[in-house]
Order: C-alpha cells, then sequence, then structure tokens
C-alpha cells in the first residue's frame, strides 16, 4: 500500500468516528416518559423511571407495553407480523417502536421536548 492509501484510510476513519460522537453525543439522554399513541391520539404517557406493565387495547388488537429498568419494550402483539415485539427495548429520546397493524406508536419522549414542540400555525 502507498502513503496515500494509508491518508485516505486515515481519513475516513476519523470521519466514522467524528459521526459516532455526534450521533451519540446528541441522543446520549435518556428519555423521562414514554408516548403512547393509538391512531395519532395520545392515550398515555408512562415514566420510564418507574416499573409498569401496560395492556393497549385497540379496535385491531392488543399490545402489551413493559417498562423496566428504565427502557420500554413491546413484549406481546397479537398482530401476524409481530415486528414490534422483536424491537429492541427504548430508552432514549425520539426512539420509538411501532406496531402498524394496530396503529400503536411508542415513542420516548423528554418532559421538556413536550413544551418545546413547534405546532401547525407557527
Amino acid at each position: 500500500m502507498k502513503k496515500a492509501d494509508f491518508i485516505v484510510i486515515g481519513a475516513v476513519a476519523v470521519v466514522v468516528a467524528v459521526l459516532l460522537i455526534v450521533l451519540y453525543g446528541v441522543n446520549s439522554n435518556s428519555g423521562d416518559y414514554v408516548q403512547i399513541e393509538v391512531d395519532t391520539k395520545i392515550v398515555d404517557v408512562l415514566p420510564l423511571d418507574t416499573d409498569t406493565e401496560k395492556t393497549i387495547k385497540t379496535d385491531n388488537g392488543t399490545n402489551k407495553l413493559v417498562i423496566k429498568d428504565g427502557k420500554a419494550k413491546m413484549i406481546e402483539a397479537d398482530c401476524p407480523d409481530g415486528i414490534c415485539v422483536n424491537h429492541k427495548s427504548i430508552n432514549r429520546s425520539g426512539e420509538s417502536i411501532i406496531c402498524l397493524p394496530h396503529k400503536v406508536v411508542v415513542t420516548v419522549v423528554n418532559e421538556k421536548a413536550q413544551d418545546d414542540e413547534i405546532d401547525a400555525v407557527a
């Protein structure tokens, strides 16, 4: 390998390292709450610091959400694909678990983020 090859490899490694630091640094904070939406309507907001088990019943089916050790995970769903059950636990602000067949969206939010949202008029 020539000197130029090492320079290119080094530059790519630096760019990747900077991107990783930015991505994890910007969103490194854990969220405060889990917001549960069914068919675009907020039906519940649960704190992440309290262990909870919540059954979400919709017209399309049922999901079971568990909050444990500051993380939320969908553990049961009677939908045909079960993608939401296979999703990893979430705890960072902005992360979400979505069950399309049941129209359920579970999103981690910060207390402050709910107050700072821009509405459609702005």
